[in-house]
């Protein structure tokens, strides 16, 4: 067994307004400031092993608290002395002790100490932490938990009534600090989220969208992941092929789950799924997704914003056709029940079995559904699932739009300060409203109209969708872009225009069939409300 001791002298300094993230391979915390242990190497590789037991402590200033997914062993605990001690005797300080199966379990842990501000829900079987950290007291712990109780009780129903985890934590460091880049990072008993702050009022919504999201994940890849997840190599990366699962049917449920217990209509969630329709049109569609998924931190880096896409749009697709196959029964909620039962946190499937596994769970054409549209490049078949459940799937009308200057053919991905940041890699994607804002190629996408643009993952999809559904004809559209001079400087540049409506083309529209059969109605409740 394996000790080790991180030490936090003094108190929170006031004149901080913020914890610090600290690096890679950091071997001590900055002393008097709040502090989040949150990046994979903090530690280190403990004795040459990644599946050594450990303990750690923490020593912290009386009035902190330690947020985190894990369960202390011990809390509050006096410091131990030693003979000889090096420094005075402070009373102001307590321990906390941890202890961890592997290492892969402590990297999946972060921790952050802060005095405190939280707030506790049980959801199902589950005890929920939420933990926030806001310089100025705009936001309070209490008053997201007000927001994202509903979503997370429904989640629980969603699940059959019991989690697989005992406690999760969601954990907001928010500062008031300028930002090139803000979201949310995904783990298998927390989530963490750096974001600027603001008030419960202007993030309520994201809030929401983004705690469906993450907290989906208890079930994959916590519960349901391939070998290359499991042993995740954090020096030498090696990608699953099923991105589609892991990012894109967490993607579907988090959507799914909000029309099936009545956060949002029908008719909102269509159009949700339309827009993804029409967002994943502007990405390649002629690869295997599979394919990219293995090649997403090489050649389809670019492509990754597409999971959130079409990558929930295969779980839709899927969904639709386990429940007509099964007579309504059966569908994805209860496939993944049944991944998560034949596998669980600790067994891995293999990447090349997965379908076949499925297959052998479900029906062969199960199986032959997701070698042709998954592990094959043939598009998605819209039409065939939506007439399963008695919605028109449309296309090619004329309608007056507003855009935000560029479609996703325009954007690129590029390396600015530390972060993967949003460019405009191609000038063919933009639209005229992008020309006449001025855009050009290798403009990186800092604000739009004086919110910061976030970095790849599923909050994109939200920001954009927001921004565009804000736009008014007549009204104004600001940019902030860095831009690189001719003497080779990058230059923080302000852009803005007036909004101009065009007629485009909409190749994806979904209504209700107000003429549906009783067959389409049936497998159609199934889909979008409890059963």
């Amino acid at each position: 067994m394996t000790r080790i001791v991180y030490w936090v002298d003094d108190i929170l300094d006031t004149q901080r307004k913020g914890p610090t993230i600290y690096p890679m391979a950091a071997t001590n915390i900055e002393e008097g400031k709040n502090f989040v242990i949150n990046t994979p190497g903090f530690f280190g590789y403990i004795e040459g092993s990644r599946e050594v037991p450990l303990n750690f402590n923490i020593i912290r200033p009386k009035d902190f608290y330690g947020s985190t997914g894990l369960i202390a062993v011990e809390t509050g605990a006096q410091k131990p002395k030693v003979k000889k001690e090096i420094q005075p005797e402070n009373d102001n300080v307590r321990m906390d002790r941890y202890y961890v199966e592997n290492y892969d379990r402590l990297i999946d842990s972060p921790l952050m100490y802060a005095r405190p501000d939280t707030a506790v829900v049980k959801i199902a079987n589950a005890e929920v932490l939420i933990s926030a950290y806001a310089p100025n007291g705009k936001i309070t712990a209490k008053e997201i938990a007000n927001t994202v109780t509903e979503v997370l009780n429904a989640q629980a129903k969603y699940l059959g009534g019991k989690l697989p985890v005992e406690k999760y934590a969601f954990i907001f460091y928010f500062v008031d600090i300028p930002l090139f880049s803000y979201g949310a990072l995904e783990h298998s008993y927390s989530s963490f989220y750096y974001m600027p702050e603001t008030t419960i009022d202007q993030m309520k919504q994201q809030l929401r969208d983004f705690a469906a999201h993450e907290f989906f994940h208890i079930v994959t890849p916590l519960n349901i992941h391939s070998e290359e997840v499991q042993y995740f190599g954090f020096n030498d990366p090696k990608m699953s092929k099923h991105l589609w699962m892991y990012e894109g049917v967490t993607e579907y449920f988090a959507w799914n789950v909000q029309v099936k217990y009545g956060l949002i209509t029908p008719e909102q969630y269509l159009g949700v799924l339309s827009g993804k329709m029409n967002a994943a049109d502007n990405y390649i569609n002629d690869v295997p997704f599979t394919d990219i998924s293995l090649q997403m931190l090489g050649q389809y880096a670019d492509q990754y914003a597409n999971v959130y896409q079409k990558g929930a749009l295969i779980g839709m697709c899927l969904d639709i056709k386990l429940r007509s196959l099964s007579d309504g029964k059966y569908g994805m909620q209860n496939l993944m029940a049944d991944l998560s039962k034949k596998y669980g946190k600790n067994k891995a499937f293999k990447d090349d079995e997965l379908f076949s596994e499925i297959e052998a769970m479900t029906y062969p054409e199960i199986g032959n559904w997701l070698r042709k549209y998954v592990g094959g490049a043939e598009p998605l078949p819209f039409d065939d699932s939506m007439n399963l459940v008695g919605i028109s799937h449309a296309g090619g009308g004329m309608m007056k739009d507003v855009s935000l200057g560029f479609n996703s053919q325009a954007i690129g991905v590029t390396d600015f300060e530390g972060k993967k940041k949003l460019m405009i890699a191609n000038p063919e994607g933009l639209t005229g409203q992008g020309k006449l804002l001025g855009l050009t190629k290798g403009d990186i996408l800092i604000q739009i109209n004086n919110e910061l643009v976030p970095d790849l993952g599923p909050e994109l999809s939200n920001f954009f969708g927001k921004h565009k559904s804000n736009l008014k004809e007549g009204g104004a559209l600001t940019y902030t872009v860095v831009r690189q001079a001719d003497s080779g400087e990058k230059k923080q540049i302000e852009l803005s225009s007036t909004v101009e409506a065009v007629e485009v083309r909409q190749k994806h529209t979904l209504t209700v069939n107000g003429n549906a059969t009783p067959r389409q109605l049936q497998i159609r409740k199934a889909w979008l409300s409890v059963e």
